[in-house]
């Protein structure tokens, strides 16, 4: 038996999808645990690019069951067009299964996302404004609204103009918004397409556990976003860390057998929020253009900057990592100079680990330790001793300095091109 959760190990867009595509090949089951179509996951198959925002990776072997779990929330239009995309490019999408208890996202919870937003003014959070906090909010006031009440039509309607009630008892601008008639009309279309996809997954991931069959359990985000060990206030309202997966799917804690840590060779974020080692200038820029990196979900750039090793360390302490994946390693060819954050600097303090104290976390400077880097094309290598002197130096390092073995490196867009240490 196998089961195998794959973390972000940063503030998301590390590049678990390839990664989970890459795994994927060998399990039985990929289940998403966590988040909703807030996330995305780029994934190059045989040349053609996918944008995975509900669907798992599973969903491109079709002998491996894709599991949508309990702790996502669904935005059912997103959904099915994400499946009508992949049943276009050839992908029948007949192993995909759904929890009934995974929790809607509704067209006003678009807008309240709106909203919100915007009467934050210079606070606002940057959300992706999908809907995804206010559907979570939802689940913790308990008037939610689970998939299972779409397919009972008469128990759906009556939640739904419910909720309505409330919403716009709440927020007087939503009223010009939101068409409660079309919506019902459209849920109503939308039950018919996801009915066949329903089942227990809770008891059929623990059947397969029973089988030792492989499980994949695949996260969205990152650790840093977790809603509560993350960077508050700027964080998803879900868990990201492997400690969800039990919540998010149904399972033991106990039968979780590895946690994979997934961390970009060096550090993206999106969205507002404290961010040490950001590069604004060239080094940047360079890091941006040559990893392209802008938003799956939202296509806005991506703040860039170097590794930061306390993120690694603290992600590590969280998760319990077995192994860490390396990802856009052949994004740093080129550069003269190749920097890692080793500490922090507060109060003309040394900190070398993260603070958990936000003020502490936003007044820190990184502390860095520089490397030679490298111009050699490192994106043809099939083992680690075909990388240059000074690129396995700095994988060496980042192995010491966090205590956990890198088990993968990524050194290109597609999904096999991969080194397994």
């Amino acid at each position: 038996m196998s089961v195998t959760v794959l973390v972000g190990a940063q503030w998301g867009d590390e590049g678990k999808g390839k990664v989970s595509c890459y795994l994927a090949r060998q399990a039985n089951i990929v289940a998403r645990y966590s988040g909703g179509n807030n996330a995305g996951h780029t994934v190059v198959v045989d040349g053609q690019t996918f944008k995975l925002h509900l669907v798992p990776s599973g969903i491109f072997y079709p002998e491996t069951l894709a599991i949508l779990g309990s702790g996502m929330v669904i935005d059912p239009a997103a959904f099915i067009e994400e499946l009508s995309t992949l049943q276009a490019a050839g992908y029948p999408c007949k192993n995909v299964r759904i929890s009934p208890l995974a929790h809607l996202v509704l067209p006003y919870h678009h807008e309240i996302d709106k909203l919100q937003e915007k009467s934050r003014g210079a606070k606002a959070l940057g959300t992706t404004r999908k809907g995804i906090g206010p559907a979570y909010a939802d689940k913790a006031e308990r008037i939610g609204i689970r998939l299972g009440d779409l397919l009972d039509e008469v128990k759906f309607r009556e939640k739904f103009l419910y909720n309505m009630e409330i919403k716009r008892s709440r927020y007087r601008d939503l009223n010009g918004a939101v068409n409660p008639n079309e919506i019902l009309d459209s849920y109503k279309r939308y039950a018919e397409v996801i009915f066949p996809m329903v089942t227990d997954t809770s008891k059929l991931l623990q059947e397969a556990i029973a089988k030792k069959q492989k499980i994949l359990c695949e996260g969205a985000q990152g650790t840093m976003l977790d809603v509560d060990f993350g960077t508050y206030p700027y964080v998803t309202s879900s868990a990201t860390t492997a400690g969800g997966v039990a919540s998010g799917l149904g399972i033991p804690p106990q039968s979780v057998t590895e946690v994979l840590g997934v961390t970009k060779a060096y550090t993206t974020r999106v969205g507002e929020g404290v961010f040490p080692t950001e590069e604004t200038g060239k080094i940047g820029e360079f890091l941006r253009e040559q990893g392209g990196e802008y938003g799956t979900t939202t296509g806005r750039a991506r703040r860039c900057g170097w590794l930061d090793g306390l993120v690694l360390k603290y992600g590590a302490r969280l998760n319990g990592y077995s192994g860490l994946i390396l990802t856009k390693l052949d994004v740093l060819s080129g550069l003269e100079e190749v920097k890692f954050c080793e500490a922090y600097e507060y109060k003309k303090e040394r900190l070398d680990d993260f603070p958990i104290e936000m003020g502490i976390f936003a007044a820190a400077a990184p502390v860095y330790r520089s490397f030679p880097g490298w111009k050699e094309d490192i994106t043809k290598a099939k083992k680690i001793s075909d990388l240059p002197k000074s690129c396995r130096n700095y994988l060496a390092f980042i192995e010491e300095y966090t205590g956990v073995p890198i088990s993968h490196i990524s050194i290109g867009a597609d999904r096999d091109d991969m080194i397994v240490a």
